[in-house]
């Protein structure tokens, strides 16, 4: 038990069960620039508790959604398993649902048009809502049209004064990132048409709570979903969820399919029920899953420092993949600085020739890697270790390995 004055985002109870007590830790998006590193940075405690009334497993909030978003380093297109992820979503969709040009799509933390430029190329009027404006400029500059606003029970009630309504609303990975659920949900049934579809991606509480992935906990993360859960936030702003999938990406996500609660044309599909019971026997809907939980934490901390200390002490050189945020997060709770990792390569252009937040370990392009061939690359996005594995599979050639370091460190060769 942790003493803590916060409430529920959800349902206002008193928030004070410890999940996960991660210390303290930067934001896990902002980069340092050059002329930055000899400044201050300001960290903030990262810890995970759970709602006893709800089972919503949340963070404190300590900055604002606009200080975090409004100027992202995410952008999605350069990740290729993400991009085929975002087209075959769309092949489903238009499949299953028969979406044409009748449809209205439409996107809620669009980011750069990675996924509505495939509805765009059927001819499918889309709309993008996305609050940072550096990312939606390069969808704007590919002719898609997106909006620069956070989305809620404001922004719906805009577009609506405007005509403009759902047929199918979308929102990958962006419901956790949310600091006000309600508004947010009750700004989804605003502006989803009669009839309408809401999809919703987001890592699923189950997989991070069995494969031990505590590290996408981060402050851009306010949310942690069971079904469990998230069909109770959603039925209390009338909305049905009719259908829930559950998806590789980010480590095992849900895709959970909703209506409103009067659309009797689509009804609650039979995996609704099994994923529940398949949750209850987990454990999720009782406290000790969650009281257990920070124990594995630790473990997975102390398995990595004991590989890195061991690597280094026998003259091995180790380098890191992906300036991914839960990189920032298992790096700045492990300790791990230039002491353990040499730098970190990452293909986006907008986070080379930066450093780490907090750990100042410098980013390059991954070139680097065949320069100064190392022994160990460590994977942090290890979500994308079979796609990164598949493009860095050069590093076998002077017997370089990959580590990755979820849900324990391991060895590839």
């Amino acid at each position: 038990m942790s003493e803590n004055n916060n409430q529920c985002r959800f349902c206002n109870a008193p928030l004070n069960r410890s999940v996960a007590d991660l210390g303290m830790s930067p934001l896990a998006n902002s980069y340092v620039k050059h002329d930055q590193l000899h400044a201050m940075e300001p960290f903030f405690p990262l810890h995970a508790y759970v709602c006893e009334s709800c089972l919503l497993v949340q963070l404190e909030e300590f900055e604002s959604a606009e200080n975090i978003f409004s100027d992202y380093s995410y952008f999605s297109s350069y990740s290729e398993s993400w991009l085929k992820h975002a087209k075959n979503y769309t092949q489903m969709m238009t499949e299953r649902f028969g979406i044409d040009k009748s449809w209205q799509v439409m996107e809620i933390a669009s980011n750069d048009g990675y996924l509505l430029q495939y509805f765009k190329e059927q001819d499918v009027p889309v709309l993008g809502v996305e609050p940072a404006e550096n990312v939606a400029k390069v969808a704007q500059d590919a002719g898609i049209e997106s909006i620069v606003k956070f989305f809620g029970v404001k922004t719906a009630t805009e577009l609506v004064a405007e005509g403009r309504k759902a047929d199918l609303l979308l929102g990958n990975n962006v419901l956790a990132h949310v600091p006000d659920l309600n508004d947010f949900v009750a700004g989804e049934k605003i502006v989803l048409n009669e009839g309408g579809i809401i999809t919703m991606e987001f890592p699923h509480l189950l997989r991070l709570i069995e494969e031990n992935q505590f590290d996408t906990i981060y402050h851009e993360h306010f949310s942690y979903f069971s079904f469990l859960t998230v069909e109770k936030v959603f039925a209390a702003h009338g909305l049905v969820l009719f259908d829930v999938e559950e998806i590789p990406t980010h480590g095992g996500s849900l895709r959970i399919f909703g209506r409103h609660a009067d659309d009797d044309s689509k009804p609650v599909e039979a995996r609704v029920e099994a994923l529940k019971e398949k949750e209850r026997k987990a454990g999720l809907a009782e406290m000790d899953v969650y009281d257990n939980y920070a124990e594995k934490v630790k473990e997975t901390k102390r398995k990595l420092l004991e590989f890195l200390i061991n690597a280094r002490r026998e003259g091995k050189s180790v380098v890191g993949y992906g300036a991914a945020a839960k990189g920032n997060t298992l790096l700045n709770y492990c300790g791990v600085r230039n002491d353990f990792l040499d730098y970190v390569v990452d293909l986006s252009p907008h986070k080379q020739d930066h450093y780490l937040p907090g750990t100042r370990v410098p980013i390059f392009a991954p070139d680097k890697i065949k320069e100064t061939k190392p022994d160990y690359v460590l994977i942090l996005p290890w979500n994308l270790r079979n796609e990164i594995m598949s493009q860095m599979s050069y590093i076998r050639e002077w017997g370089g390995k990959f580590v990755v370091p979820i849900p324990e460190a391991q060895v590839y060769e």
